[in-house]
């Protein structure tokens, strides 16, 4: 079976990372959502609450599975016997920061390969940190993020 990981913190998942998702499923015959779980990095939402949001919105993909990690994202692989990772590109600004990633990452396990998908024309331009400076203040996520993802933000952001 062809698996892959698509890792990420999430927080929130958009758009963009279901596009990446569709498109990685298609692809690979099962696909692993990595949530990393990094204690050093202020998130808005919780492990439980991301891997809820994540499992909710991606609950018709059958051949989605949401899991978490801490620590090397290759021993995650490792540990879970996939040998490719997916990454999406939104810009040639994260193609520097990803190249580095990628090749660390093959340095570290020469086994484990990185594939990288464009994300798509709709969402080349949302992050998750522009996501939450919108909910913050109020702003339409209506075509941004999934519906799920939007209700959780209006709870954690009211206004």
């Amino acid at each position: 079976m062809k698996q892959a990981i698509y890792p990420g913190s999430f927080d929130p998942l958009t758009n963009g990372h279901m596009d990446i998702i569709e498109r990685a499923r298609q692809t690979f015959d099962h696909i692993i959502v990595g949530i990393a779980d990094n204690v050093q990095k202020k998130h808005a939402f919780s492990i439980k609450e991301r891997i809820k949001l994540v499992k909710g919105c991606t609950a018709h993909m059958k051949n989605v599975e949401v899991d978490t990690f801490s620590g090397l994202l290759v021993d995650f692989a490792r540990k879970r016997k996939v040998k490719t990772i997916v990454r999406g590109l939104r810009a040639v600004s994260d193609f520097e920061y990803e190249f580095q990633l990628a090749n660390m990452n093959r340095k570290l396990a020469h086994d484990v390969e990185t594939m990288f998908l464009m994300t798509g024309e709709a969402s080349f331009y949302v992050s998750s940190r522009l996501v939450r400076e919108v909910a913050q203040f109020g702003g339409d996520l209506k075509e941004i993020v999934p519906e799920m993802v939007q209700r959780a933000l209006k709870k954690k952001f009211p206004h």
